[in-house]
Parts: structure tokens; sequence; C-alpha cells
């Protein structure tokens, strides 16, 4: 799994005209789902994601996670982080997850950032969404669970 993380102070999906998802100060998530993810990557996302530390202390120093701020979290699922890019111009999807599959894992991942108390909401899978968000910092960081091992 990949997931762009980007701190926000606030971030909101549209579908079809109609807001489906809105937060204030956070993170927003952009969630790509490989063929070869699994539950585990999931889950060391999910830790990682909440437990790290880029809200500033009172010295605006980065040392505080969102669950020390009880921030909130937008997820939003984006097959075309696992674009092969290597060959050519145009980028294959090949690798990215099918529905059957990226479905359940992806709310499997929400569910699991919901757990810790935090509020968790969502795009519409397989939407064509329109997403907004207000950068904070501007910081932006990039996960894989493949650099776990």
């Amino acid at each position: 799994m990949k997931v762009v993380i980007q701190r926000v102070s606030q971030s909101e999906v549209v579908v079809d005209h109609k807001s489906v998802g809105k937060i204030g100060k956070g993170f927003m998530l952009l969630i790509g789902i490989d063929e070869t993810d699994e539950k585990q990557d999931a889950e060391w996302l999910a830790q990682k994601i909440l437990n790290l530390r880029v809200f500033g202390d009172d010295e605006g120093k980065l040392n505080l996670s969102i669950l020390d701020i009880k921030g909130e979290i937008l997820c939003i699922s984006q097959f075309t982080l696992i674009a092969d890019y290597k060959k050519g111009n145009r980028p294959s999807f090949i690798k990215a997850a099918k529905p059957d599959q990226a479905v359940p894992l992806f709310e499997y991942f929400k569910k699991e950032i919901a757990k810790s108390g935090i509020k968790t909401e969502s795009g519409i899978f397989g939407a064509d969404m329109k997403v907004s968000l207000i950068n904070d910092g501007p910081v932006t960081i990039v996960m894989d669970s493949k650099t776990k091992q």
C-alpha cells in the first residue's frame, strides 16, 4: 500500500456536487492498494500514520501526532498511486488491486484508523471525486508498506 499523507487545516471530497466527506485539522490521505497488499500492510500503515509526529508542540517543534491533537482524517482511494511509469509515457495500472480485493482492504484500513477514536471520513471508492484541501505547512509525506521489511 502506498499512502500520500498531507497535513491539512481542512479537506473535503465531493461526488456528484454533494459533499461526502469533510474534515478540519488533520490528515488527508491518498491511498493506493497494490495487488500484493494484505491486512498487515493496512495495519502497519495505520499505526505509522496515527503515531506520525508532524504537528507542532508549544515550542513549534514537530513533536505531536494526530492522536495528540485529536485531529481528523479523510481517506481517499487513489489507484493511480500504483502506476508503473517506467516504460513509455502512458502509465500502466495493472499492478493496482482490483475492486474485489481493494475495496475490503480500503475499508479495513479505515476501520484500523477509526479504532483510535479519530474522526474518519472518506470518499467513495471508484467514484469521480473532487478533492479540495488546504495543505498546512505544507507537510506532505509518502509512505509505502513495502518499506517495512
